[in-house]
């Protein structure tokens, strides 16, 4: 039997050439220590796909509290926007006693591997039911807000600014979807000056009387596992994402998963998973589910990497030449 070899007729100098693109890492960033994937050449596959198709077929949708903001600095965790609320400046010492155990009781069972989805859920209503009651119990000040965020620890991950204004530039949509508190989010992102016009946000809204004071929470209630739901109310009404049907979505939980599921006609979705904690228990979970994870880190560097690579495309030029003309 004969087998033919097709680079035996090839000369030396094109597999050279061929070898050094095979081998070659397109993003660097991809090799970081941090970063683990079960299938890395289809996380490749659907970069090339994302990246042919430009930044005018694309949309980012993340999470916001541990996953556009730091999970820890300096060996300290850093504030949720529900944290952020636990403040002498907006509630009483009771009031903040109360929080944090609140936060000791639910927050291992949110991050539980052994617990399915349908085993937290009850709970994690619970949860968030009983601190809006007790933040409403409060009669917090409209005013306040803004003072909360800046005395707080809040940060966004290293490397934020990049991202939000690459975005912005390349008028790619940013949806948010939060579980945690829209104000106190949108105050974060303001006081960083990345609160820029493609940005989208779905989270619980404060409800204030005419006086400044918290009397109640708009609409349905958002959290870690009904994300579904709000994607697939809140993404019809959003005509800019017609035609954007390559997403890239970015987690720090398995229910952050289910983001994506408002998008219409769906092409690539590349999903980012941040293991910020117990790591050990969740990753095997964390690589099955999502295409990259990243291990402990605190930077924006793999999902900004990507958005270069995709946005570097012939088509996202010619896409903005046209909407800059």
């Amino acid at each position: 039997m004969i087998y033919q070899i097709p680079w035996i007729y090839t000369s030396v100098r094109s597999v050279l050439t061929i070898r050094n693109q095979l081998s070659k890492t397109e993003i660097p960033e991809l090799t970081k220590a941090s970063v683990m994937m079960r299938e890395r050449s289809r996380v490749e596959e659907t970069i090339s796909h994302m990246q042919r198709a430009g930044a005018c077929s694309l949309q980012v949708i993340s999470d916001f509290d541990m996953t556009l903001t730091r999970f820890a600095h300096d060996g300290k965790r850093v504030p949720t926007t529900h944290n952020i609320l636990n403040n002498r400046l907006l509630m009483n010492e009771d009031g903040t006693i109360k929080m944090k155990e609140l936060f000791n009781k639910y927050y291992p069972i949110e991050i539980d591997a052994r617990l399915s989805t349908e085993e937290k859920l009850p709970l994690m209503v619970e949860w968030w039911t009983k601190v809006h009651e007790l933040l409403i119990q409060q009669r917090i000040r409209k005013d306040m807000l803004a003072h909360a965020v800046k005395e707080s620890r809040s940060m966004l991950r290293d490397g934020y600014r990049g991202f939000f204004d690459h975005l912005a530039e390349h008028q790619v949509p940013l949806l948010i979807f939060s579980g945690g508190v829209g104000d106190i989010l949108e105050e974060v992102i303001r006081q960083n000056h990345v609160f820029h016009p493609n940005i989208h946000i779905i989270s619980n809204y404060m409800d204030f009387d005419h006086t400044g004071l918290l009397q109640a929470f708009k609409g349905q209630l958002i959290h870690t596992y009904n994300k579904r739901e709000g994607a697939l109310s809140h993404a019809a009404g959003l005509g800019e994402l017609q035609d954007r049907n390559n997403v890239l979505l970015l987690g720090d939980t398995l229910g952050d998963l289910r983001m994506s599921d408002g998008v219409s006609d769906p092409r690539n979705i590349l999903t980012v998973g941040f293991l910020n904690d117990q790591v050990e228990e969740r990753r095997e979970s964390y690589l099955n589910s999502f295409d990259i994870v990243l291990v402990k880190d605190e930077t924006m560097d793999v999902p900004n990497a990507i958005l270069r690579h995709i946005i570097s495309s012939g088509t996202s030029k010619t896409h903005r030449k046209k909407v800059d003309t």
